[in-house]
Parts: structure tokens; C-alpha cells; sequence
């Protein structure tokens, strides 16, 4: 009797094991698919560089005082173009009438007595004259000296030239109806500020100004650049030397 339980003990151990087994590897090839999580994945992201968002041809990058000058420096630019800029000292208002072709810029600026300061820089030289004198002036240029130097006329490569610890704001700004990329900088030992307004269309810069504590002291306003550079421009002296001359547009 006991051998015969003990049968039966042996027979039903065997068939739980059977079963055990049948359940890890036997149901699996009868039951359909299991499911499965899939994680996506990831893509990689454009980033934008510096010479993306102010050329229009891409994402806006975001602009701050530690990047703009960056931004600013690869903008693209008009290669021949004309165009009238005005400048105002504490109310004295100048007039300036500019033809930029190339490495050659022709800059007659009359000033608030009618009297009108010509200047012609080239790649390495400036020459000036005032009025209807023959004699004219001319000296060395240098890198502060790509558009008007000394007529207080800054350009784009006067931000790029500041100090960026001097720089403390930066962004995107529209300025007379012109989208800008705008840059503050804070000269705290004349207690000055300066703020500048450069035209995301054309890389040239549109706007600018100095405040003295609160007062705006200094002005610059710049119109819609004409391109390109009118034929009839002259990169003349007055003894009749001529600097430069403008190549035809091409057809």
C-alpha cells in the first residue's frame, strides 16, 4: 500500500513539471505575439550657426550680448549700393550722400552752413576735401577707416570692434519699419550709452544713437540703400584724377 502511494506521489510530481515546462516554452508557440514597447528614436536637431537666422535663410539664432557680435560679423552684405544717411549733434543736422562699390566709398557730407565735406576712401588710402578747394587732404587708411572716418558716421564694424564686456543687451528689434538686429553698450566712464540698430536685409547699419545720462545727445538715421551703385558715381578728385572707376552692371 505504501509503495502504491508512493507511486502515485512520483506520477503527480512528474506531471507538475510537465505542466511547469509546457507553460515557460510550450504556450509561447501557440499563443500570438507578445507585446513590445518601442522607444522612439531620437533625432538629431538642427542648430543653427552664426551665418543662419539674420540672412533670412534659416531659423532665427538667438542673439545676446556674447553672440552678436558673431551674428553681426557674418551677415551678408551689399558689394555696391548708394544711399543718404543723416546725422544730429545736440540739433545740428548733416546730410551725407553715400556711393559704397566695393573696396571704394565716395562720401559728400553738408553739413547745417551748407558747407559740403567730400571724402573718397579706398583700400589703402583717404583723401578729403571741403567745398569747392582744390586742395585735398589725405592720409593712411586703416581697419576703423572702411566707411567715413572722422565724420562721425559709424559703421557695423564699430560694434564688431567694441569690447563685448561693454555690450549689455542684445536682440532682435524693429527700427523705422526695419527689422534690426540691436546691440546696447554701456561706456559707464563717460556715462554714456550707445545703442545700434543693424538691418537684418542689408548687413549695413540703420540706426543709431548716444544718450548722455537720459538725454539723446547724437543721432544717425540711414535710408534705404540703393543697389547697385549708380554709373554715374564718381570716385573722382578735384584736379581730375580719377580713383575708381564704377563697372557696368552686369545684364
Amino acid at each position: 500500500m505504501e509503495y502504491g502511494n508512493r507511486s502515485v506521489l512520483v506520477g503527480l510530481i512528474a506531471v507538475v513539471i510537465a505542466l511547469a515546462v509546457f507553460s515557460s516554452f510550450g504556450l509561447p508557440l501557440f499563443a500570438g505575439p507578445t507585446a513590445t514597447i518601442t522607444l522612439p528614436t531620437a533625432q538629431p536637431q538642427d542648430t543653427a550657426g552664426p551665418d543662419d537666422g539674420a540672412k533670412g535663410g534659416g531659423a532665427r539664432v538667438e542673439v545676446t550680448p556674447e553672440t552678436v557680435q558673431s551674428v553681426i560679423a557674418v551677415m551678408d552684405r551689399l558689394e555696391s549700393y548708394s544711399r543718404v544717411i543723416t546725422t544730429t549733434l545736440e540739433g545740428a543736422s548733416a546730410t551725407t550722400q553715400t556711393w559704397v562699390d566695393g573696396e571704394w566709398t565716395r562720401a559728400d557730407m553738408e553739413l547745417s552752413d551748407r558747407l559740403i565735406v567730400h571724402t573718397i576712401i579706398g583700400p589703402e588710402q583717404l583723401w578729403r576735401w571741403y567745398g569747392a578747394e582744390d586742395k585735398v587732404l589725405s592720409w593712411p587708411t586703416d581697419a576703423s577707416s572702411v566707411d567715413i572716418e572722422g565724420q562721425r558716421i559709424p559703421t557695423y564694424e564699430d560694434i564688431l570692434a567694441v569690447d563685448m564686456n561693454s555690450i549689455t543687451a542684445a536682440g532682435y528689434e524693429e527700427k523705422n519699419g526695419e527689422a534690426c538686429v540691436y546691440v546696447e553698450v554701456a561706456l559707464p566712464e563717460l556715462d554714456q550709452l550707445e545703442r545700434y540698430w543693424v538691418s537684418e536685409n542689408s548687413g549695413l547699419l540703420w540706426a543709431a544713437e548716444t544718450l548722455v545720462g537720459e538725454e539723446t545727445v547724437w543721432t544717425m538715421v540711414a535710408g534705404l540703400p540703393e543697389t547697385p551703385v549708380p554709373s554715374y558715381a564718381s570716385f573722382q578728385l578735384p584736379d581730375g584724377t580719377v580713383l575708381h572707376t564704377v563697372s557696368a552692371p552686369a545684364v
